[in-house]
């Protein structure tokens, strides 16, 4: 390890093949699953080997993560970008390990490693491996890890310890981040799912610039908070913040709402279907356009599944011109659709970009049928490809003919106080991060 690194450690930026001194890679063996008359197979697989989350920590901020509770590396799979050369690329993790147990009529959500602070990780397909050769620890303006812990009391979840015995300290200066993608100046863009927000971080991963909704009011920050996003965003639901980034041709950035906002009210929100889309110009630095979105219906999206409230958008991904795919998925099941970034489907500063009623999210039937949404072709049912894993959360394009999607595994995690034995060690969920290759019948056009 180079000394001179170790003497700004949040500012750490390491090859971990060197600094981890990672046992010998292991994974499931690719292979092309499906006949080649199908609709796309799967023509490899490749797995991120067990890589103990304070030992990859501590190489990015030296004594951050002082017990990881037997939680290996996890959780990258929240996008994918190529990193330029072929197998390569640029994925996120979110704020952590993180659960849910419930204590009397309240969940509680849980952090059982605090100390984790999100970063940007680049990993390299090698046959049936996965190996990170990258990765780059987010930190504030004085270079301090954000962390992954929720910003403000009465509006993000309560955060505690891995039994949900103990509460945590909020930290406005936390990020959920998800969606990425990579500037031509070597920056990042980021989306969070707290604010909900945009964030731009330097090529060494301090935060440059935290977009958020006006009227958000978050003090305390180590770093420049704008409210430049539209209000209605205020009304984001818990943990569904922005999830899906793209970057445009011309330099814009598209990031799309997980989930629908509950506007006018939380029921309205949880049966919805309709999200939104929203694009900023980073060079005037603002919100230029924003665009509805409507989810089939979730039996559709998952045959069986009959809560509309497990619909989600977690990526979406820049073709050429004003073409995106977009992911519906639940946690069992995804699609891949496209569209087309229309003028006349904009809805900023519209009626509809309000909390007023009729709000967007209570458009359904003949009346949605009549909305403002965007027109979307289906490219590809990811449930009818064997050998996907599910929860994919980050997608990218290789060529024409080749989608390469990455699950989330959550670290390992389960919900519920079973999450851990009764020394504190993580009962592992067995699910590994998988990065897939899947062959297209026809290439997108």
């Amino acid at each position: 390890m180079n000394p001179r690194l170790l003497r700004r450690p949040a500012l750490v930026v390491l090859p971990l093949s060197a600094a981890l001194a990672l046992t010998a890679l292991t994974g499931t063996a690719g292979a092309e699953s499906g006949r080649h008359g199908h609709t796309a197979r799967v023509v490899s697989t490749s797995t991120l080997p067990d890589i103990p989350l304070a030992r990859f920590s501590n190489a990015l901020l030296p004594g951050s993560v002082a017990d990881d509770r037997n939680v290996d590396l996890g959780g990258i799979g929240s996008d994918l970008y190529p990193a330029g050369r072929h197998g390569e690329y640029w994925t996120v993790t979110d704020r952590g390990p993180n659960g849910q147990i419930a204590v009397g009529k309240d969940k509680r959500r849980t952090f059982p490693v605090p100390g984790f602070d999100p970063a940007i990780v680049k990993v390299r397909a090698v046959g049936d491996r996965l190996q990170v050769v990258r990765a780059i620890p987010l930190t504030t303006a004085s270079g301090a890890p954000v962390t992954g812990l929720p910003n403000q009391p009465g509006r993000d979840e309560a955060p505690y310890t891995h039994d949900a015995s103990a509460p945590l300290p909020y930290n406005p200066n936390g990020l959920d981040t998800e969606g990425l993608v990579r500037a031509k100046d070597g920056s990042f863009w980021l989306v969070d799912e707290y604010g909900p927000s945009l964030v731009h971080v330097s090529a060494e991963g301090r935060v440059l610039a935290r977009h958020v909704p006006k009227g958000l009011n978050l003090t305390g920050a180590d770093y420049p908070v704008v409210e430049s996003l539209p209000s209605v965003f205020l009304k984001r639901k818990v943990n569904r913040g922005f999830e899906g980034l793209a970057l445009l041709p011309d330099g814009d950035l598209v990031m799309a709402l997980q989930s629908p906002l509950l506007n006018p009210d939380k029921a309205t929100g949880e049966e919805s279907r309709n999200t939104r889309l929203v694009r900023f110009s980073p060079r005037k630095n603002r919100v230029t356009a924003e665009y509805a979105y409507r989810f089939d219906p979730v039996g559709v999206v998952e045959p069986g599944q009959t809560k509309t409230s497990e619909l989600k958008i977690s990526s979406v991904v820049a073709l050429g011109g004003d073409r995106l795919l977009v992911q519906e998925r639940t946690d069992k099941s995804a699609r891949v659709y496209e569209v087309r970034l229309r003028r006349s489907s904009d809805i900023l500063g519209s009626a509809w970009d309000t909390t007023a009623s009729p709000a967007l999210e209570q458009l359904d039937g003949p009346a949605a049928d009549r909305g403002p949404f965007l027109a979307k072709r289906l490219v590809l049912d990811l449930n009818t490809v064997p050998g996907v894993p599910g929860k994919i959360e980050g997608i990218a394009v290789e060529g024409s003919s080749t989608l390469v999607v990455v699950n989330d595994n959550d670290f390992g995690m389960t919900d519920g106080p079973e999450a851990f034995d009764a020394r504190g060690r993580l009962v592992d969920s067995g699910i590994e991060t998988k990065l897939v290759r899947v062959r297209l019948a026809h290439p997108i056009r």
